[in-house]
């Protein structure tokens, strides 16, 4: 299970890249849309920052500390929290995808049925149930951020190759 754990989920995360670096400009990775609370850049920002606490600092002591309110802060309205560049927010998520690639591949078999070691939201689950859930998370937002692109970014209208079957490895 932590191979196709491991496997899923690096591939989103480089869908997630894909996605960031897909966008027509910097700005439009930030374009706010009616209705919508979250840019692109929030959405890839938390996704990274979220597997980089939950998978690499928590179950890979990688020492990430997560900042969750900077991950959702508004970009460009203050010098404070400028515009991040697409390579810039791409990079981040290649570290979120190399600690959670590292932090699986070290990670025992015996401790997927084991409490998962926080309490998230009041609620104690294994740590294969979390696991799954920050899976789910992160395929959930990788579908908001493509629709972002669209919607934000008419001439970047072509797929990303977001969460391709192409990308798993074939069955022997």
């Amino acid at each position: 299970m932590l191979d196709e754990l491991r496997t899923v989920i690096g591939r989103d995360l480089q869908a997630v890249a894909r996605e960031v670096e897909a966008y027509g400009s910097d700005e439009a990775l930030w374009r706010t849309v009616p209705g919508v609370t979250n840019t692109g850049g929030i959405l890839a920002l938390h996704l990274a920052g979220n597997l980089r606490h939950f998978i690499g600092a928590t179950l890979g002591g990688t020492g990430y500390v997560r900042d969750r309110n900077a991950e959702f802060a508004p970009r460009g309205v203050s010098p404070a929290l400028p515009l991040l560049p697409r390579a810039e927010v791409a990079a981040e998520v290649r570290r979120a995808a190399e600690e959670v690639e590292a932090t699986l591949r070290a990670l025992a078999p015996v401790r997927l049925a084991e409490p998962y070691p926080l309490v998230v939201l009041g609620r104690r689950v294994r740590t294969a149930q979390f696991l799954m859930h920050l899976a789910s998370h992160l395929g959930y937002h990788l579908g908001q951020l493509d629709y972002h692109r669209r919607i934000t970014d008419p001439a970047a209208q072509g797929p990303a190759g977001a969460m391709s079957v192409e990308e798993l490895p074939a069955a022997e």
